[in-house]
């Protein structure tokens, strides 16, 4: 009897191992190590995209095509042995080819349910803003809730549950802006910019020869598994402190942007919640069990960007979201933390 209780205890001790934060700080390096096989530079963006796996939340990714953010996402997926699954958004496409639909059985004569792509770990929903709104909705429910419902039936997601979305800018043709009930479900939305020319330069020589970008998938090796990953979900909620002086300086952040007079609507409580989460995310991918103030403007304007609207006369003379959010920045004093 003591010998079995001895070894579920050394089963918890090994556990515990697991999850900390030396190893996590490992794990994590190894993932940008494996990314970086097939992505050429990008480093904040793939920061970020880690960021929102650690902080178990959706991402928005939004730039022109030709930049690598379906194959940013493709390369994390792979670096994670996760259930991996990808939607190619496009104006014919229904609701039910998303969530699943009630399928007919003529062997037995009932009906079954035949779960859609959404039923996976990782979900790539690409060019979302390529769909027409009512498809786009049908993502509402599982965002928010890990949850999907068809005819009275409801059946919950896998664990974890994570959407990397990719859109074009709303101005490229063929686009519809998202509903902003469902952009508000995405707690960050991450700008990828063209590389730079040296950057451009390596991709050149690296990708046209015999292997292609998407040949040099295959190299990744995973790093995480599902169960692993849940753990360090946790671990960032649980086992990360932030001071009561950060928590009002984020809510302070975030109240500014509705006092702004350029400012339409500015970022609800939701947004205080994620930049929380999501600052102590960069603190565990910085090696660290606590947040600092770095943290939190590290993540700013990736938890804000997309929930700060101006108001049309603002925005027709140039004021955007960034440039409200980089005053507020500037402009809030920062609580002086000992670390």
């Amino acid at each position: 009897m003591s010998s079995k209780g001895s070894t579920s205890t050394s089963k918890k001790r090994s556990t515990a191992k697991k999850v900390g934060i030396k190893t996590i700080s490992k794990q994590l390096d190894d993932i940008k190590k494996q990314i970086s096989q097939v992505i050429v530079g990008q480093k904040e963006v793939i920061e970020a995209m880690i960021t929102a796996v650690l902080a178990d939340s959706h991402a928005l990714l939004e730039g022109v095509p030709g930049v690598a953010k379906t194959l940013m996402v493709r390369s994390l997926a792979k670096s994670i042995s996760c259930d991996f699954k990808r939607i190619q958004f496009t104006p014919d496409l229904m609701p039910s080819d998303v969530t699943g639909i009630m399928a007919y059985r003529p062997e037995t004569g009932e009906f079954y349910f035949k779960q859609g792509p959404v039923f996976t770990n990782i979900l790539l929903s690409d060019e979302i803003n390529r769909a027409p709104p009512k498809t786009q909705a049908a993502m509402l429910e599982a965002m928010q809730e890990k949850q999907v419902t068809i005819e009275k039936r409801t059946d919950k997601l896998p664990e974890p549950f994570l959407t990397f979305a990719t859109q074009n800018p709303i101005e490229q043709e063929g686009t519809y802006p998202l509903p902003e009930a469902q952009i508000d479900r995405f707690a960050v939305k991450i700008l990828v910019t063209y590389p730079e020319e040296k950057e451009e330069a390596e991709i050149v020589m690296r990708f046209t020869g015999e292997h292609d970008s998407y040949a040099k998938l295959e190299e990744i090796k995973p790093v995480l598994s599902a169960k692993e990953v849940i753990e360090i979900q946790k671990f960032v909620r649980k086992e990360v402190t932030i001071s009561e002086e950060l928590v009002k300086y984020i809510i302070r952040i975030v109240s500014l942007t509705r006092e702004s007079e350029e400012v339409a609507i500015g970022a609800s409580p939701r947004a205080s919640l994620w930049l929380t989460i999501e600052a102590k995310a960069s603190a565990v991918i910085n090696g660290r069990k606590y947040v600092n103030p770095i943290d939190i403007q590290k993540v700013a304007k990736n938890v804000l960007r997309h929930r700060v609207i101006i108001k049309p006369e603002y925005e027709f003379d140039g004021t955007t979201s960034e440039i409200i959010i980089d005053r507020i920045l500037k402009h809030t004093p920062v609580p002086n933390i000992k670390v």
